[in-house]
């Protein structure tokens, strides 16, 4: 018997007292009603036999059983997740929410979420969870459960589930570091370790050959190369293997979420990295990409999910600029209560107001909250209200949004409109490059949201009244007119990065030319041009470009052969050109000679089959 198993038998007073009723006839259920928590020492027990001797085994029994059937009991939310006997991880989060308080309910009547606002719910990373509630968890597993049975064990993780298919995984030489703590906010880092920076060379070496069969031989001898991986998602979705190239992806979650640090959260939302930093990269791309899946696959709520695990590595810089298609994935998943309550909290810090997507997203938010029925009739009146004043300012702002828009949906506006100047061909023309590439990027990505014919009729209602403001010359319009000119001359770099990877043509068609004419490469797009750079690539020996042709013609026989090799590493000043010409020649003709030496004359094979010979005499 351990001694943890003896501090949990030791009696207390109270049990000492029921044992004395229970010898005066006291029944046994009221014995199991006044079961004691607290423990005491050694001393008293060993009093206790003393007095007692006859009731040991009695006392060392039974109040074991009936502390533990009370324990169970009384378990808190957070003594569960180490119980076995829960398996249902996901019922488990919903009592874990339900214990913490986290949904309040005002005085109103009104559910009030108190959680941050970037809060990431482990269970909605998975998009078999949201499938199982679209089409049931049948229709979503199959015969997926008898599989996973026999599956030997591996790794859990939250990012996503590790296949059979996959290589089995070993140490890459990925770690991850904590950096600093500053606030309450904790600052993290990838590390690439001795042995993968090695990798990461042969890598750029592959890519510069501009062959992708290079990249699928490195993952052959290194399958959890992260650069390796992305790119070669990039090459399978531009020959249309969409599955190969999101499970390439999945691949690399996997791989970066093996090497977290104890201590990183996804969900607190206090967990920060660096995009200045090429080995935190990676992870940023291979969310966004993984994202960019999911939403193809017609899974939003998991999407935006994502999206909001994505601007809570770095809510200040966001240098993927998620902001710009987490309206698009919130309405999508019809969570319009998130998307209000963002741009309420983040409005006076953030301008949100000022990007287009906001602009428009937020006002047929409001209007789809104000089609529910849940709501009463006055909070429905004064929702549709809020939308209404967003929505004119939307237009009043950003005027060359509405033709592209209605274009989009197929929907021919009436003379009125279509003859007004203010939204005419002159709005697009006359806009700054930059404001093109937003309002381009937002009508190509969420038209489909406003083919609702009811949205539409509402949408012309409130044309029209902006339209009366512009006969009117409404001060406002003015005001409008000139924010539009002084900013939007020209976009962030993060802004351009998002248009890269989402690949919008629209969008894309609007870049500036400094943009379309650089490499863009899918490991690594448009790098930050204050990266904090912690190894270098060392410098090729090999320089082809500075040598003679006839040290090229030997160099193609000869791999090892280096005309001016060892020229370099003597060292920075040379003796003149007469001895470097003379050690050149001297190099060459050894070359010359040790290839002569090594050529070899193979005779042709001989049969030795005498009939067959025969047949020549």
């Amino acid at each position: 018997i351990t001694s943890e198993e003896l501090e949990d038998d030791l009696p207390s007073k109270e049990e000492r007292a029921d044992t004395r009723l229970k010898e005066h006839g006291v029944a046994e259920r009221n014995d199991e009603e006044s079961v004691p928590e607290e423990r005491e020492g050694d001393g008293q027990r060993n009093g206790e036999e003393a007095e007692r001797p006859d009731q040991t085994p009695v006392l060392s029994n039974k109040p074991r059983k009936k502390k533990k059937k009370r324990k169970t009991k009384k378990a808190s939310a957070g003594e569960a997740l180490e119980d076995n006997d829960l398996e249902d991880i996901d019922s488990l989060l919903e009592k874990i929410e339900d214990t913490n308080g986290i949904l309040q309910e005002t005085q109103s009547g009104v559910i009030v979420d108190s959680r941050p606002l970037l809060y990431v719910e482990h269970r909605n990373l998975n998009p078999e969870n949201e499938l199982k509630r679209y089409f049931g968890a049948r229709a979503v597993l199959g015969d997926q459960r008898p599989r996973q049975r026999q599956r030997q064990y591996v790794r859990s993780t939250w990012l996503t589930v590790p296949k059979n298919t996959w290589p089995r995984y070993s140490k890459t030489g990925i770690a991850m570091q904590l950096v600093e703590t500053r606030r309450g906010v904790q600052y993290f880092t990838f590390e690439h370790h001795r042995e993968y920076q090695q990798v990461q060379f042969k890598f750029l070496d592959a890519v510069e050959s501009m062959d992708p069969n290079n990249i699928v031989l490195l993952l052959q001898m290194n399958p959890y190369h992260v650069d390796s991986l992305l790119q070669l998602s990039d090459v399978c979705r531009m020959q249309e293997d969409q599955e190969m190239a999101r499970d390439l992806i999945e691949r690399v979650l996997y791989s970066l979420e093996c090497a977290f640090h104890p201590v990183f959260s996804l969900t607190s939302g206090s967990c920060r990295l660096d995009y200045r930093r090429p080995e935190n990269r990676a992870f940023f791309l291979a969310l966004f990409k993984h994202l960019m899946f999911l939403e193809k696959r017609g899974c939003p709520r998991t999407a935006l999910e994502f999206c909001k695990l994505i601007l809570s590595l770095d809510p200040e810089n966001d240098p993927l600029c998620v902001l710009l298609m987490i309206d698009f994935l919130s309405l999508r998943a019809r969570e319009y209560t998130f998307l209000t309550r963002m741009f309420e909290e983040w409005e006076s810090h953030r301008n949100l107001s000022q990007l287009p997507n906001f602009a428009f997203s937020v006002p047929l938010a409001y209007f789809f909250l104000s089609q529910q029925e849940e709501h009463s009739e006055m909070e429905s009146s004064q929702t549709r209200e809020r939308a209404a004043r967003l929505i004119q300012l939307a237009l009043i702002m950003f005027p060359s949004v509405l033709m592209p828009l209605l274009d989009h949906c197929s929907v021919q506006p009436d003379a009125r409109v279509a003859s007004h100047s203010f939204f005419g061909l002159n709005a697009q023309i006359s806009q700054p490059p930059a404001l093109n590439q937003l309002t381009s990027l937002y009508v190509g990505r969420t038209h489909s949201l406003w083919k609702d014919p009811a949205v539409m009729a509402w949408l012309e209602t409130n044309v029209h009244e902006v339209l009366h403001l512009v006969d009117i010359r409404d001060p406002l319009v003015e005001e409008c007119e000139l924010k539009r000119k002084m900013r939007y001359q020209s976009a962030p770099r993060n802004i351009y990065r998002h248009v890269i990877l989402s690949e919008m043509k629209e969008a894309t068609a609007a870049l500036p030319l400094e943009v379309t004419s650089q490499p863009v490469m899918g490991f690594d797009p448009l790098p930050p041009l204050d990266s904090i750079i912690s190894y270098t690539r060392p410098e090729r020996t090999n320089h082809p470009s500075n040598e003679s042709t006839l040290s090229l013609f030997f160099r193609s026989l000869l791999p090892n052969f280096n005309l001016q090799g060892d020229i370099r590493h003597d060292g920075d000043d040379e003796a003149g050109a007469g001895q470097d010409l003379n050690q050149g020649v001297n190099r060459l003709m050894a070359a010359m000679r040790d290839m002569l030496a090594n050529i070899q004359f193979q005779e042709p094979p001989r049969d030795d089959n005498p009939e067959g010979d025969g047949d020549w005499d």
